[in-house]
């Protein structure tokens, strides 16, 4: 089964050398990056403040400057300080902590479902929504690569999804554990044998996504890389046509906004 969609300018991938996210490509990864931002200005100014507390301290009350030591062993306002500031720095990073647990964990209503299969070595896929039709997703050796594809990321066969659209992801494992996790998504959940567990994602940029197995499965963990294309609406929808016929599913297929559609005619 063919899964070629042809090739788009953008790409999220890993880069040499790189100390940052890949660019956001949802509105879940955006969440995390503000967050992630929020949590460095903190980690900064509290590393900074202790630092300069260290050198103020070093330098007024060193031994040459103090031959006689203090015997001061109680501070109020210090004390109430370094107990209440504390409280309020874990309550400024609880408040949007809490908020982007409950963003990434509630499931909105789903334009689509996809249902990803971890295998040793390999993902399979099923749209139940669009002929319950599947395929297989294996790394493409090296030997097999082509010009510009990207090595240990390629797949035989690609997800698929269009731009836009909520797309929720069930994920199981056929044999150990392993996850799906996309970066650029801001998307990783553990595929487990015998459970069903789900994610969500709303890609906003057509393009190319790539993502790998992150829980260590076996030996070859490694090779195992998920890839995401993110199309048009009328380019899923014939890519879904092709894959249908491939399939052997003849019967047309109706999505839920022809159904909506039809049922308003009736009305």
């Amino acid at each position: 089964m063919t899964s070629f969609v042809g090739v788009t300018s953008f790409a999220a991938e890993p880069t040499p050398w790189q100390i940052d996210f890949q660019p956001a490509a949802t509105p879940v990864m955006e969440q995390i990056r503000d967050f992630h931002q929020l949590l460095f200005i903190i980690i900064l100014l509290i590393s900074i403040f202790v630092l300069g507390l260290l050198l103020y301290t070093m330098v007024k009350f060193r031994a040459k400057n103090n031959p006689i030591p203090s015997t001061t062993t109680h501070n109020t306002v210090i004390e109430v300080l370094w107990t209440v500031v504390p409280v309020i720095i874990l309550v400024v990073i609880a408040v949007p902590s809490f908020k982007l647990l409950y963003f990434t964990d509630v499931v909105p209503k789903a334009d689509m479902t996809i249902k990803a299969t971890g295998n040793q070595w390999f993902w399979t896929y099923e749209y139940p929504d669009h002929g319950k039709f599947t395929f297989d997703a294996n790394m493409i050796p090296d030997d097999e690569l082509k010009p510009g594809q990207r090595r240990l990321l390629e797949t035989d066969t690609t997800v698929v999804v269009p731009a836009n659209a909520t797309v929720r992801v069930q994920v199981t494992a056929a044999d150990v554990l392993h996850s799906w996790a996309v970066p650029a998504f801001g998307v990783k959940i553990d595929a487990v044998p015998g459970r069903l567990n789900e994610t969500w994602f709303k890609a906003t940029k057509e393009g190319t996504y790539y993502g790998q197995c992150s829980e260590l499965c076996g030996v070859n963990h490694g090779f195992m890389p998920i890839k995401v294309q993110v199309v048009s609406k009328a380019f899923f929808e014939s890519w879904v046509a092709k894959q249908r016929k491939s399939a052997g599913l003849n019967a047309p297929f109706i999505n839920a906004v022809t159904v909506t559609a039809m049922k308003t005619l009736a009305r």
